[in-house]
């Protein structure tokens, strides 16, 4: 999506440990209006898939989730990373290994929103290894209910999360696949 790729050029940069932040318009500071293109353009690609609700995982994907949910009509599921003593029912629950915090955490969801009727998108701002990803996955998976794919912002293609996922027979829909990322050479997108 040239919209996304050029956004991620202009307000985006690279930090330490060639890690792109895009806080200042995705995930701590939200443009509104340009992340409602972006939840247009997931509706463009998943609008046939009969779609029942959308998941993410707390807390960055919450406000894309969101927006895109909007055009869809259906709730967002958002995994908590913690049970708090507000979940009284039964819950779903799956291990991620953050490589940014560099910690394994428990995510969790009620059994009272995700059942074996939902045909489910995933919705996230960023695919790395993909473990976010699987572990929603899981949580899809122990519900009996069907993941009709997962839309994301940004692939971090070259860190091979997109590819491990695909190999599982999921549909991957990225908005910005990128190459490479370095301070020395700037940021290098796949070619669509």
């Amino acid at each position: 999506m040239k919209l996304l790729e050029d956004k991620i050029l202009k307000d985006g940069h690279i930090g330490e440990e060639n890690v792109l932040k895009v806080d200042s318009f995705l995930n701590h500071q939200i443009d509104v209006s340009f992340v409602c293109e972006l939840g247009k353009e997931f509706y463009r690609l998943f609008k046939d898939e009969n779609i029942t609700k959308i998941l993410t995982i707390e807390a960055s994907g919450i406000g894309i989730a969101c927006l895109t949910a909007q055009y869809f009509n259906v709730p967002v599921v958002f995994a908590k990373k913690t049970k708090t003593i507000n979940i009284y029912s039964d819950t779903y629950n799956a291990t991620v290994h953050s490589y940014t915090h560099k910690r394994d955490y428990d995510i969790v969801v009620s059994k009272d929103f995700l059942n074996k009727d939902d045909n489910v998108l995933i919705i996230d701002d960023f695919l790395a290894k993909g473990s976010a990803l699987t572990a929603l996955l899981m949580l899809i998976e122990k519900a009996g209910a069907k993941t009709a794919g997962a839309g994301i912002v940004i692939e971090k293609a070259y860190q091979g999360g997109g590819n491990l996922v695909r190999d599982m027979g999921i549909r991957v829909e990225s908005l910005a696949k990128i190459k490479s990322i370095s301070k020395k050479d700037g940021i290098v997108f796949c070619k669509q």
